[in-house]
């Protein structure tokens, strides 16, 4: 029994893996550290097939192959390590106690799409000018980067759903015994390590950062898995990519990260975003009752 601690406690998803005290600060730092030198080692590799134009804030195909696939591995490879070490079966830091869902995950993905289109429709309305859309141009450039970003891009959304919600978040709250306690550690660390690898340096975009990852980490609770939150970034992320690729006039799509980014706008997204987590909360919460109501729990049958 003490080879599966997972199983003996009682404690919800987000707090239920039991670790050394040391192995959460590695589950924190290394796996960042893993995915950046594979970023420099594959854009090493795309700085000889292609010189690119030098812009600052470009992203090419062979550029977006470079980060979504350095994402993509180190996910992958942090799940069997944490695995390992709270020694759990791999499929609990997908979900606990009950079994992954692709039902749930099918569900949650139409909310997520529904919600991403929403949102971008309200910023094309509200704050045209703060979206990178230049207009409709379909080149080679644009062939290549929607392929990349079909094929590649939802991996790596799942890649920081392991990383952040799956791992992290867990990890850290495994420091502390109180469940409450050890979910708002767990949460605010895995948030605050989630809107720091993103490197954005505009306050108003790290600020959002943090909101996602506090959104997510609240779906991933509240639903005892990571089917909302891997629902809402594979949507979110695949979506407004293959929009701003299609939008950006036949070139490479700009990502901007540093000061003067990021503004109110903001809030836009974040308003829906806010209104995805009511509905995983809510969901989840009528799920629960309907599961009681099947046991014969609170019925008032047998």
């Amino acid at each position: 029994m003490a080879s599966h601690p997972v199983r003996t406690t009682p404690r919800r998803f987000g707090a239920h893996l039991s670790l050394s005290w040391w192995k959460p600060l590695v589950i924190i730092m290394v796996p960042p550290l893993v995915m950046i030198v594979l970023q420099i080692v594959l854009f090493a590799v795309v700085g000889l097939i292609d010189h690119g134009s030098g812009q600052a804030e470009a992203v090419g195909p062979l550029q977006l192959l470079a980060v979504n696939l350095s994402m993509g591995i180190t996910g992958v490879l942090t799940v069997p390590l944490v695995s390992w070490w709270a020694k759990v079966p791999w499929r609990s830091i997908l979900s606990f106690p009950r079994m992954f869902d692709r039902r749930r995950l099918a569900a949650y993905l139409l909310w997520a799409l529904g919600a991403t289109v929403l949102a971008n429709a309200a910023l094309a309305i509200l704050a045209p000018g703060q979206t990178p859309w230049i207009g409709l141009g379909v080149s080679g450039t644009t062939v290549a980067l929607l392929v990349v970003i079909v094929l590649t891009t939802p991996l790596a959304a799942v890649s920081e759903e392991l990383m952040f919600r799956g791992a992290v978040m867990p990890a850290v709250a495994s420091w502390v015994r109180p469940e409450r306690i050890a979910l708002a550690l767990g949460v605010t660390v895995s948030s605050l390590a989630f809107a720091t690898t993103h490197l954005a340096t505009d306050p108003w975009l790290f600020a959002y950062h943090v909101f996602l990852g506090l959104a997510t980490a609240v779906m991933a609770i509240r639903s005892r898995g990571l089917e909302a939150p891997i629902a809402f970034h594979v949507g979110n992320n695949t979506f407004t990519a293959l929009l701003n690729a299609l939008l950006a006039g036949g070139g490479d799509f700009s990502v901007a990260r540093s000061a003067g980014a990021g503004g109110p706008h903001l809030l836009i997204p974040a308003l829906f975003v806010l209104a995805l987590v009511v509905v995983v909360w809510r969901r989840e919460g009528q799920a629960g009752e309907s599961k009681m109501m099947n046991t014969g729990h609170g019925s008032g049958s047998r």
